[in-house]
């Protein structure tokens, strides 16, 4: 009878045994279940982030906010969304609230101070950069301060803040033609074409900066093209801004025999120069 009712013990026992491992499989498959989604999400999430069409993403993620109002990562979504859509002033509202948000990050108000720079709300954004400790020292953070200092004017802290952006980012091309820019409103000409230069050194592909170094040479009065890469197109486009810069600098023959240069190095028909040529030589 005691075997008996040691068998009967042990066999409870086991069942339970049994059961209970049935229940932690249960569990353990439900939470790699929900890993699974969270990942999926998370990847699909990326993905619409940086879809081809940021309308789109804004409504995906307006969609996702409204059964899940809490969720920070849905409501950073909708801001960046809106940011390539570029309606900046929405896109101020989101990250207003996401800093208010209970996990924001410092770089949240970096993403607001960039979204407010937008709408030029210049001294919004400087007031939020300053609720950033300096101990968040990030490219992006750095490259606002220098453009809200470039326009307080405050000359001295925008050349320490774009030096300092650039020794933060492998590929200061940008950073450098936004310096040489703000150093071409202050009519320093010649540090701003060596900038502009540093600027197609790490990206030659930069148009901007080399129209911006055609500008700084035409303050100058330097109306040679600079040696750097070109396209054919480009050329003409350059040379049209050069001959801008000559007639704004009283040398209006000069711009003539540019825009003429312009034009026929167009492989097209370069409306805008041959209209300027025509104002010129109309009087």
């Amino acid at each position: 009878m005691r075997h008996m009712v040691l068998l009967s013990a042990g066999l409870i026992g086991a069942l339970t045994l049994a059961s209970c491992s049935r229940e932690i499989d249960k569990e353990a498959v439900e939470r790699a279940l929900q890993d699974v989604n969270v990942i999926d999400e998370s990847n699909l999430n990326s993905v619409i982030l940086n879809s081809s069409d940021p309308n789109e993403a804004v409504s995906y993620f307006q969609r996702a906010l409204a059964h899940n109002p809490d969720r920070i990562d849905m409501q950073r979504g909708l801001a960046s969304s809106l940011v390539r859509a570029k309606r900046y002033t929405e896109a101020s509202a989101a990250w207003q609230k996401v800093t208010a948000m209970p996990g924001a990050t410092q770089e949240d108000k970096v993403d607001l101070a960039d979204a407010l720079i937008r709408t030029n709300a210049w001294n919004k954004a400087k007031d939020v950069l300053a609720t950033v400790p300096p101990t968040h020292e990030t490219f992006k953070r750095y490259r606002l301060e220098a453009m809200v200092a470039d326009s307080r004017q405050d000359w001295k802290a925008a050349d320490s803040f774009y030096e300092t952006a650039v020794g933060l980012t492998t590929t200061p091309g940008g950073v450098f033609n936004n310096w040489g820019f703000s150093k071409l409103t202050r009519g320093d000409y010649a540090e701003a074409e060596r900038l502009f230069g540093e600027a197609l050194r790490q990206d030659p592909n930069l148009f901007t900066a080399k129209n911006n170094l055609v500008l700084a040479r035409g303050a100058q009065r330097n109306y040679s093209l600079p040696v750097i890469s070109m396209t054919q197109i480009e050329r003409a486009q350059l040379l049209h801004t050069m001959a801008l810069s000559a007639v704004k600098q009283g040398d209006v023959s000069t711009g003539e025999g540019l825009l003429r240069d312009a034009i026929a190095t167009h492989p097209q028909h370069f409306d805008a120069a041959a209209r300027a040529l025509e104002a010129l030589e109309n009087g």
